[in-house]
């Protein structure tokens, strides 16, 4: 895939309310890019398609998407297959029980970091008894490596969802496609905030949820105990629009974190019109023409 420019998608899709006409057509690569209407609410979708093999489709045509909203086809308005840059919060579950896994964790961290594209942005997050963010969302991969290499501490708790509401926190203001990829091997303890809080505003605010979740072995002081994520860990990234992995082995951090980042820059941009507007969740499916192949997008928007 060739690269979008950000300021395409910014005044345009990402846009969704009244304002100044955006870029008209723009040639790139002797492709027609997409014209974006000002006045009009446009659901931005984001489609991660693989094969039966689970590897990364490219190249897809319009043609080759559905977008059904509650049961209902609708006109694709918006469509490229070009790379699109994207601003992304990572938070990473350094609790007592990820203690043998910090290693793995700040180097799948890195890996990540240096196969951003330069108009991509980032920041980074840790989660246990404390949330902390730093250095800021950031272009610049050097500084983000050198925080993940020197500010990470290990705390007690694992407050995942306020985390994650953590991550949209910083990324409210970021231009273009809004992403979290969350980490942790375990069920929430101590946050002040619920999942099903954190999955109305990820939605409300189209922002896409990456879970990874791995299995550690660790003491808690009386005995060894064996802890991995829960469900509603997965559903958040299932309706989102993100993918979810679960690990065994914290070996498989540095190849999952750089699969992550591959389909990131790998998606197709769907857009499409409502008819209504009645300020209730809505349903989404994206389906696609060819036999074989799977699309995973947002199951879900808000109609207002």
């Amino acid at each position: 895939m060739t690269r979008l420019p950000l300021a395409v998608l910014v005044s345009g899709i990402l846009g969704l309310t009244a304002g100044p006409p955006s870029p008209a057509a723009l040639t790139r690569n002797g492709q027609q890019q997409p014209t974006f209407r000002a006045g009009t609410r446009t659901v931005p979708v984001y489609a991660t398609v693989t094969d039966g093999e689970g590897r990364l489709v490219p190249d897809l045509e319009q043609a080759d998407f559905e977008i059904y909203d509650n049961g209902q086809k609708q006109d694709i308005s918006i469509f490229s297959n070009e790379t699109v840059a994207f601003s992304g919060a990572l938070a990473l579950d350094t609790s007592a029980s990820m203690t043998m896994n910090i290693e793995f964790v700040q180097e799948a961290a890195v890996q990540f970091v240096v196969r951003m594209l330069p108009e991509d942005k980032g920041i980074i997050g840790y989660f246990n008894s404390k949330v902390q963010f730093g250095p800021e969302l950031t272009a610049d991969r050097d500084r983000l490596v050198s925080h993940i290499r020197n500010n990470m501490q290990v705390g007690n708790e694992t407050r995942l969802w306020d985390a994650v509401n953590g991550a949209m926190d910083q990324l409210a203001d970021a231009p273009g496609r809004k992403v979290v990829v969350a980490l942790t091997d375990g069920e929430d303890w101590g946050s002040k905030l619920g999942d099903g809080d954190v999955r109305e505003r990820a939605q409300r605010e189209d922002v896409m949820v990456y879970a990874i979740g791995i299995e550690s072995y660790y003491h808690n002081g009386e005995r060894w105990t064996l802890t991995r994520p829960g469900r509603s860990f997965r559903r958040l990234a299932s309706e989102t629009g993100g993918g979810y992995f679960e690990l065994k082995k914290s070996a498989d951090l540095n190849s999952t974190f750089t699969r992550v980042i591959q389909e990131l820059h790998s998606q197709y941009v769907l857009g499409f019109s409502p008819k209504v507007l009645d300020g209730k969740s809505h349903k989404l499916e994206v389906r696609l023409t060819k036999q074989g192949l799977k699309a995973r997008a947002r199951q879900s928007y808000l109609a207002k």
